[in-house]
């Protein structure tokens, strides 16, 4: 026996009339709002709507887009039963095919798309996700069916027209491979080998001495290799700011950060302090013991330090906030967004360098 890394389709089961089709979108993509109304919880809208009109087109006359469910991206994300009640709203449609996306490389929306596309094939829905390879939420797809689509809203064209193409190769009950647009982890099915192991063995290895390095009946994860920005010229005239994963917040957390696994990060601000109190802050971490970083908040968030620094000139400003996540046992997928959230985050305020600790 080995396993079949290639197909991932399932064979519909419905009759000889059409396919019905429930699309997830959020809640920009029907028409609800921007980032006013992130918050929305999940709803249901019958037929197609926004981009799942074109869709409709592409599918065809053999498909039917019956209803369209939605939910804003925070709430999606953020909140732990959102899923399940998305998916519970699809479910009531009774549908062949949920269709999600697409989510180019959005961090939460791809976050909740992915999150959709598990839950639908744990429940044994038949699901089909499109975001770009480089979504920070595609990891948590697992092995759920997802096909790529392009990086922005402006390639929206054909991303769902690479949708539909792959929509229907699983609805036909196909395998989905590469060559449809599949991407993330293979979904492993058990198959007769048409050769021993040994014999597969050994053709692996002429293989590897031939030069091909890609060849393999087990692929293994490939994570992410980042360049390193260039170094700062000067210091001096830079806004630099604090950000950790160590759990710090304010005693009480009054946002309730998570410990472990965390979905979400958050903002404290620092203009006018000098100091972190010890009593005042503490930490969240789940990862390590937290008794020397309550007594002195300093271990976690460096601002004594960095004040100095102001003081003398070494840096040109400390930054307002400092931003805070807990590291532990965070999923590649959501540290991912954290990171693309925080760049962007620090872009827009004119930081220019960033002090990160980590326990």
């Amino acid at each position: 026996m080995q396993h079949d890394q290639d197909g991932i389709g399932r064979r519909l089961v419905h009759g000889r009339g059409m396919t019905r089709v429930v699309h997830y979108l959020n809640q920009f993509f029907v028409g609800q709002g921007g980032e006013d109304a992130a918050g929305s919880p999940p709803n249901r809208i019958p037929g197609p709507v926004g981009p799942g009109r074109r869709l409709q087109q592409l599918l065809g006359e053999d498909f039917e887009i019956v209803a369209t469910v939605h939910c804003g991206d925070d709430d999606a994300s953020g909140r732990p039963d959102a899923i399940g009640e998305i998916l519970a709203l699809a479910a009531e449609e009774h549908p062949d095919l949920l269709l999600i996306g697409p989510a180019f490389t959005s961090g939460r929306y791809g976050l909740a798309c992915a999150r959709l596309a598990a839950a639908a094939a744990d429940a044994g829905i038949h699901a089909l996700a499109a975001m770009h390879p480089e979504n920070p939420g595609l990891e948590e797809a697992g092995s759920a069916p997802v096909v790529a689509s392009g990086r922005q809203a402006r390639e929206m064209g054909p991303s769902l027209e690479a949708l539909a193409r792959a929509a229907r190769v699983v609805a036909a009950g196909d395998a989905l491979t590469a060559a449809d647009g599949s991407i993330g982890r293979a979904r492993r099915r058990v198959v007769r080998a048409s050769q021993p192991a040994a014999v597969r063995a050994v053709d692996l290895v002429l293989a590897r001495l031939g030069g091909d390095r890609d060849r393999t009946e087990v692929p293994l994860p490939r994570f992410d290799a980042v360049t390193p920005a260039p170094p700062v010229s000067d210091l001096a005239d830079a806004t630099v700011a604090l950000v950790t994963e160590g759990g710090l917040v304010p005693d009480g957390n009054p946002d309730r950060l998570e410990s472990a696994r965390a979905t979400r990060w958050l903002r404290y601000p620092l203009q006018g302090l000098d100091e972190l109190g010890s009593g005042a802050y503490r930490s969240v971490h789940g990862g390590f013991s937290t008794v020397w970083a309550n007594a002195d908040p300093h271990r976690i968030v460096p601002l004594d330090v960095a004040r100095e620094l102001e003081g003398e000139g070494a840096i040109g400003h400390l930054h307002d906030e400092y931003l805070v996540t807990a590291g532990n046992g965070t999923s590649v997928g959501n540290a991912r967004r954290f990171g693309m959230e925080w760049a962007e985050d620090l872009r827009r305020s004119g930081a220019r360098a960033a002090i990160l600790t980590a326990t």
